[in-house]
């Protein structure tokens, strides 16, 4: 597989230096203005950029991505598209890595190590399967550090789930899904802008029972009583550039799931899980567009309670106790920008404080982070050359229940650099160099209570865990052809890791060091617009091959991280109701410990490829009542034997139907 992936890159390099050099002969016939680099706008820089001014490895999913795919929440998306490694289990959780790092799936995510944000900001969970798509505009997934921009636990990157906002005539939709495993689900939703206020949401309910294995195995407890989702962006411009708006988001679980190894055969236990928040914006700017600005408070709640129902198992480790853990959310931001002709400056303030609760020792610990960050990008060359680089400053202030701790305190600086040159209007060169950090947890600085034996207690002497990440690479589009291609090295030190003490205590030290490189590369092309064909027709392909991951002490290859992630497939459409798209996902092979097997020893996982399609066709159109269209998908489409994580395995295939009605 390795040789494959390596004769890819190498075919990859040698198109985008035969269409380089190709540049100069099509503007020679002025057809240079026809073919530029993307101008999507994004907002990775926390302002509205053009993305061919970003510096760093910035990758877009937009909402025809989003309506063509068979997911149905944000772990599922990126499942398919494979940015990274994927724990995935059944039910409502999963786990989303980029770069060799991952989120943390439960409860703060500032315990992580890539950030999900909702709309810029902290989203509150590292669980992805609590983020649903149907009100998702796009999706903007910074590959390497941003902690300049976001902070603590943005190592191995970010990913910004960007809610829809009404625009042009008023819309809506109601949809029903019906699929394998008794799989039901209904939504409706709605989208426009009359005079000054926009609005946008969505309302989607889904329930499913116990599902069957590729080999025909039923596995128990693995479906969910019911799973609803409710997205609302609301909105008024009472100034032009000025606007004023509300986002909520609510996401509940309710008895889904929760089964141990499919050898226990984990019948009734499950959780209940949700997570839920509220936004208040103002976005403003003068009229001349010189000066913006922003300011937002924000209060969420992250919930998971795990319920263990006395001699559900065989193993007679039930005690009949739920376990739950509980954190609430509550922070501000305020920033504001200068647009000069060739500058842009940005500065401001975050703030942002968790309260986590849980029935485990610590029983309670409080975060609390105020930081200020300042932007700076600079156009020269006649805006060919971009330089951009900013610095943040945060502090971190952490609590720990009275008599299992205490208090404890600590700061951090985070710098970034970068470049990018425009060598024509169709290719980019960049080179980015940025640090992150992820803050101790509060019971790893202050904490003091009791464990297995002894005492777990905290070391206020713990540094942060610090990364250092040097990337460069290129992006190409030429008409209807658009990919780019990086590389990346990150030196990670300071990791923390338990070590006990000569009293039989186990505490916190900084004694991890690792080296992560690799390469990242995207390709896609329209060769239905590149042909003159009245159809869409677009092969793509995204590869992250990573060509060192090693423990510095061991020299070991990092557990938990696939060499190879790759996705590709095929996406057609007649612009006349038919759509389909066939999604192939590879996913390496894996280091990790024997937990199911009970040897704890070092096994190999095996890679695996699943395979993914939809199809949709408008079959009725009523003019100005709107439409109805039918939606086919076929998860796991070649019917594989899978599993993201060990002892877990993954539905066999499932076939889904479903009917749109949209006016």
């Amino acid at each position: 597989m390795k040789r494959i992936i390596l004769i890819m890159i190498t075919f990859f390099c040698g198109v985008l230096l035969v269409l380089s050099s190709a540049n100069k002969a099509l503007a020679q016939n002025g057809d240079e203005g026809a073919f530029e680099l993307e101008e999507v706008v994004v907002t990775a820089g926390r302002v509205e950029e053009k993305k061919r001014e970003i510096t760093s490895n910035l990758t877009v999913i937009d909402e025809e991505e989003i309506r063509a795919s068979s997911a149905r929440d944000l772990g599922d998306l990126l499942a398919e598209k494979n940015i990274g490694h994927i724990q995935k289990y059944p039910g409502a959780l999963t786990s989303i890595g980029i770069r060799g790092f991952r989120t943390e799936s439960h409860g703060n995510d500032l315990e992580g190590y890539v950030l999900i944000l909702l709309n810029g900001r902290r989203a509150g969970t590292g669980n992805a399967a609590k983020i649903m798509t149907k009100n998702i505009e796009r999706i903007e997934i910074i590959r390497g550090p941003a902690s300049v921009q976001y902070g603590s636990a943005a190592m191995g990157g970010v990913v910004n789930v960007i809610t829809r906002q009404g625009k042009d005539k008023p819309t809506a939709f109601v949809e029903g899904v019906l699929g394998s495993f008794e799989h039901e689900e209904g939504s409706i939703g709605f989208s426009g802008q009359v005079k000054g206020f926009d609005f946008s949401g969505s309302y989607t309910t889904v329930s499913r029972d116990d599902y069957d294995t590729a080999d025909g195995k039923r596995y128990h407890n693995t479906g969910y009583d019911e799973k609803e989702d409710c997205s609302l962006n609301l909105g008024f411009e009472f100034l032009p550039g000025n606007r004023i708006g509300v986002i909520c988001n609510y996401f509940d679980g309710d008895q889904v799931g929760s089964p141990g190894y499919l050898s226990q055969k984990d019948l009734d236990d499950y959780k209940d899980t949700s997570n839920k928040s509220i936004d208040f914006i103002y976005d403003g700017g003068t009229t001349d567009g010189l000066f913006s600005w922003m300011a937002r408070y924000f209060r969420g709640e992250d919930e998971d309670k795990w319920s263990d129902p006395t001699g559900s198992n065989p193993d007679g480790w039930d005690d009949g106790v739920p376990s739950e853990q509980k954190t609430d959310q509550e922070g501000a931001q305020a920033q504001v920008s200068l647009n000069l002709e060739n500058i842009l400056v940005t500065a401001g303030f975050d703030w942002v404080n968790y309260e986590v609760k849980t029935t485990w020792d610590p029983k309670k610990s409080e975060y609390d982070n105020p930081a200020g960050f300042f932007l700076a990008k600079t156009r020269l060359l006649d805006n060919r050359l971009i330089l951009a680089g900013g610095l943040r400053y945060d502090e971190y202030d952490v609590k720990v229940k009275k008599g299992q701790g205490g208090d404890e305190d600590d700061d951090h600086v985070s710098p970034r650099a970068g470049v990018a040159y425009l060598l024509t209007d169709f290719l980019k060169l960049r080179a980015n160099y940025g640090e992150a950090f992820k803050m101790p947890s509060a019971k790893q600085l202050a904490g003091n209570f009791p464990g297995w034996s002894g005492n777990f207690v905290g070391n206020p002497d713990l540094d942060p865990e610090k990364s250092e990440t040097y990337e460069g690479g290129l992006d190409f589009s030429y008409a209807s052809f658009n990919s780019s291609l990086t590389y990346f090295y990150t030196d990670f030190e300071d990791k923390i890791q338990t070590v006990s003490t000569s009293g039989g205590d186990t505490t916190w030290e900084n004694v991890g060091e690792a080296e992560i490189e690799g390469v990242e590369a995207e390709i896609s092309c329209d060769v239905g617009a590149l042909l003159g064909w009245e159809f869409e027709f677009k092969p793509y392909a995204n590869l992250v091959y990573l060509t060192k991951y090693e423990d510095e002490e061991t020299h070991k290859d990092l557990k938990y991280t696939s060499d190879i992630n790759l996705s590709y497939g095929i996406t057609f459409s007649d612009f006349d109701g038919l759509s389909a798209n066939l999604n192939f996902t590879y996913t390496g092979e894996q280091k990790i410990t024997d937990y199911e097997g009970g040897s704890y020893g070092v096994i190999e996982k095996g890679g695996f490829t699943v395979a993914d399609l939809t199809i949709s066709k408008r079959i009725l159109d009523f003019g100005n009542y709107g439409g109805l269209t039918l939606r086919g998908a076929i998860q796991n489409l070649l019917d594989k034997e899978y599993e993201y994580v060990q002892g877990y395995p993954m539905p066999g295939r499932s076939f889904f139907l479903g009917l749109r009605y949209n006016y």
